[in-house]
């Protein structure tokens, strides 16, 4: 399979390149590496400034056709995008579950009245959202959700109650779509609905969750009573199963490649600090590095090839388990990656930096460890992402499940 870029991907990247150079000047400069994991809660208003004047120069939702506000980008071209940000430290984006996620969505399932009502904020950034998939008692397992949802006779809305965690961002967004079950008695995948709410009114309340990296990125999120209108449901309502997978096959999408240069350049770091404290003397330091260096390239060309069976029609990422191989071997990579941080670290590594007496500053390593932790659960958490691969793809029985 030949990956050489075309001359007219190479003048893209040149374009991506050019354009970022020249914006991420003077106000904006302030703003390189800013946000990424663990560090959402950094600068948000700014990011927000930056994200608008992305937009204003059409270098949002780059990867929508044309006719939904984005930019029609081909495959290639959107990994060209993604990995050019990444390589010029722009600062993380504000709306990604909404232009990554819901977009795509919404395009593929949603009815022309909530594309027009929804899409051009998203491109715009000017409505942010959350995600309303983890629950308390259910944790990955999104067949087992308990918030439920009614129809109100008299209104036609829908009323919410129930309950959501770990729901990223939620405390700077203006909408959250919820996975419900709006049949009384149904049980796993089965009378579910995929429903749009709006954040701020009275039957919602949201509590940031602290971390250890010291941000609040994620949040509880309390429905009581809480109402959308009653054409806010994406599909037929019972059907949201099919919408929240759909959703899913979006979230490993080009984007995630761009991790991968996020992922370079912070390796790159730990060997400079290796070199600078002496470690990188130590063969098992540096047979180490070499093997994450070695490890991560080959998550990126593993990544390349299934983008291009994509491409070609040859097969489908949800059909031969591709993003679930991706998620497993990246989050695990980025975990081992935090833990040779505070090795090549060494004692430095176990002090932080008193800010008050009651708060503390970390450094970048310190975080990396700290929030890498997180990789195998969120977006799915390891097992989950074995199971799929067991059942789904390779045909095994399904894990017993307890009464």
């Amino acid at each position: 399979m030949d990956l050489t870029e075309s001359a007219a991907d190479r003048a893209f990247r040149e374009e991506v390149r050019t354009w970022l150079a020249d914006h991420l000047t003077g106000e904006w400069a302030a703003l390189r590496g800013l946000g990424g994991p663990g560090r959402e809660h950094e600068a948000h208003d700014e990011r927000l400034a930056w994200n608008r004047h992305l937009a204003e120069h059409g270098w949002t939702a780059v990867g929508w056709p044309t006719e939904h506000g984005g930019r029609g980008l081909s495959l290639w071209q959107q990994v060209i995008f993604h990995e050019e940000y990444a390589r010029s430290d722009a600062p993380a984006g504000v709306n990604h579950l909404g232009e990554q996620l819901l977009g795509p969505t919404l395009i593929a399932f949603g009815t022309e009245e909530q594309r027009k009502r929804f899409l051009p904020e998203i491109v715009a950034v000017r409505e942010l959202w959350a995600q309303g998939y983890s629950e308390p008692d259910a944790g990955s397992d999104l067949a087992n959700v308990q918030t439920r949802a009614r129809r109100d006779e008299s209104t036609g809305e829908w009323v919410i109650d129930g309950q959501k965690v770990w729901t990223s961002l939620a405390h700077l967004s203006d909408w959250c779509f919820v996975v419900a079950r709006t049949e009384p008695g149904s049980t796993r995948h089965h009378g579910l609905s995929f429903l749009l709410v709006p954040l701020d009114q009275d039957g919602v309340e949201v509590r940031p969750i602290e971390q250890l990296t010291s941000g609040s990125e994620f949040n509880e999120v309390f429905f009581t009573g809480a109402r959308t209108a009653g054409d806010l449901v994406v599909g037929e309502p019972g059907q949201g199963w099919g919408v929240a997978m759909g959703l899913l096959g979006f979230e490993r999408g080009v984007s995630t490649l761009g991790q991968t240069v996020g992922f370079a350049r912070e390796l790159a770091t730990v060997v400079d600090r290796a070199k600078a404290n002496g470690s990188i003397d130590d063969p098992v330091v540096r047979d180490r590095l070499a093997r994450m260096k070695t490890e991560l390239a080959v998550i990126r060309s593993f990544a390349l090839r299934s983008l291009a069976l994509v491409e070609g029609g040859q097969d489908s990422a949800a059909g031969n388990g591709a993003g679930s191989i991706f998620k497993l071997a990246w989050a695990n990579w980025h975990r081992t990656l935090g833990e040779v941080a505070m090795d090549v670290a060494g004692a430095e590594g176990l002090l932080a930096r008193p800010t008050s007496a009651a708060s503390y500053d970390l450094d970048d390593h310190q975080r990396l460890f700290l929030f890498s932790r997180a990789d195998t659960l969120y977006g799915g958490s390891d097992e989950v992402q074995k199971n799929i691969l067991a059942e789904r793809v390779l045909g095994l029985p399904r894990e017993p499940k307890g009464s």
